[in-house]
């Protein structure tokens, strides 16, 4: 299994910004896509952005021009950069990294990080 490592989140006001960093470790995987993933008080778990192997990208429309997911395959870490922050960005974020074992077959595997809260308020 993948262990997932995620750390940047906490308190910040509004207009501020933070920088999520998920560090995966684990052999004998090939990871493809990367994401963060956020579950607001009440809601449900909605995407944030992912990002391809190749580096493309993908955002929901609410963290358009605000948020930026990249990634350092060498490391094997995704990081989103978030800036601009509103109040409404409030969440446990989760990171997601999906991949194929190519030992197995290359049997999928989709494993999430533990979450880390994200607090935006004044």
């Amino acid at each position: 299994q993948v262990r997932l490592v995620e750390s940047g989140g906490g308190l910040v006001q509004p207009g501020g910004s933070l920088r999520l960093s998920c560090a995966a470790s684990g052999s004998m995987r090939r990871i493809n896509a990367m994401g963060w993933y956020r579950q607001p008080p009440g809601k449900q778990r909605e995407l944030v952005a992912t990002i391809a192997s190749g580096g493309d990208t993908n955002y929901a429309d609410s963290v358009k021009g605000r948020f930026t997911i990249s990634r350092d395959n060498a490391k094997n870490t995704v990081y989103l950069q978030m800036n601009s922050l509103k109040p409404e960005d409030t969440a446990v974020y989760y990171c997601n990294v999906r991949g194929i074992i190519p030992i197995l077959n290359n049997r999928p595997f989709d494993d999430w990080g533990q979450g880390t809260q994200v607090t935006v308020s004044s």
